[in-house]
């Protein structure tokens, strides 16, 4: 059964509260959606037997709800941690920065439990830069896969996607020196290809330029667009795109240099319909220097 984007977005979002109460509003709230979308949504699912309403108000997802929810589901995640963040020296000088502490819990933990809480089966790290010490995280996450990238210092980390090109099908592609807060920015199911962003006004960073909510161009700086998070997801069609143009891009002049979101967003970008996936201030933190970790975490400045 194939249902819409507004559909979609409902249905995952009741699949996850697991049949507690819940209003209408709070499922818009959560959504961002407006009442009048979520409730023409909302009686869509219940028309087609998707959802269902018991005797004490409680939301339930079917089984036929499942059923049409499971071709969305995201079979794995890649995480992308290979490089020696040289702007957090001098403690990344002796830690991958992934590895480093922030109030006490790795910063790669926060998006691992994420996927862990998603439900997502299988987690694949790229490693490269001080790659033994990431061992540590098979003890709390017995289910991730190594890959290691012995092109680290050679090469930006288009190399890493190249090493993972054949896993980008249904799955996350994220950076893993993201502090997250929000863990449900990682979901169960995904609709299509998305990167996370978050709208600004004005930015000097990497970002999105978007147009009807798909991203149209990838910049560094810019005004009314989406500040970028290195967080995106991939469906079978698109991973299995990326597979080939990651390889022609990375074996091009040049290749070697490039960011591995070029591939899609930029060099290949015709072949692609990515959309934002807006995320929210406070949702994610990025540090990227040592002066930023020492004003996140007092323990540094000392």
């Amino acid at each position: 059964m194939n249902i819409s984007k507004n559909q979609f977005e409902v249905l995952a979002f009741i699949e996850r509260e697991g049949g507690r109460k819940i209003t209408q509003r709070e499922i818009a709230d959560a959504i961002h959606f407006s009442l009048g979308t979520t409730n023409k949504a909302f009686g869509e699912l219940e028309e087609l037997g998707l959802i269902a309403i018991d005797s004490h108000k409680k939301v339930q997802i079917t089984k036929q709800g499942l059923y049409a929810l499971e071709p969305y589901r995201v079979k794995r995640a890649v995480v992308i941690a290979a490089g020696f963040g040289s702007r957090m020296v001098p403690i990344t000088l002796n830690t991958p920065k992934p590895l480093v502490r922030v109030h006490g819990k790795m910063i790669v933990e926060t998006l691992l439990d994420a996927i862990v809480a998603a439900g997502i089966p299988e987690i694949v790290l790229v490693r490269g830069y001080l790659w033994e010490q990431f061992d540590v995280l098979k003890h709390k996450y017995p289910n991730i896969h190594f890959i290691y990238n012995p092109l680290f210092n050679e090469a930006n980390n288009i190399s890493s996607a190249w090493l993972a090109k054949d896993l980008l099908q249904n799955a996350y592609v994220c950076e893993a020196d993201l502090l997250l807060s929000n863990l449900h920015l990682i979901r169960k199911y995904e609709y299509c290809s998305n990167y996370l962003g978050q709208y600004k006004d004005v930015t000097d960073d990497w970002c999105f330029m978007v147009k009807s909510g798909v991203i149209r161009d990838l910049q560094v700086g810019g005004r009314d667009c989406y500040h970028m998070y290195g967080i995106s997801y991939w469906d079978a069609q698109d991973g299995a795109k990326l597979a080939q143009d990651i390889d022609n891009v990375y074996k091009m002049p040049g290749g070697k240099e490039k960011y591995w979101d070029e591939v899609a967003l930029r060099v290949c970008s015709k072949n692609y319909h990515v959309e934002v996936r807006p995320c929210f201030e406070g949702d994610i933190v990025e540090i990227d220097t040592f002066n930023e970790l020492k004003k996140i975490d007092p323990v540094y400045d000392m």
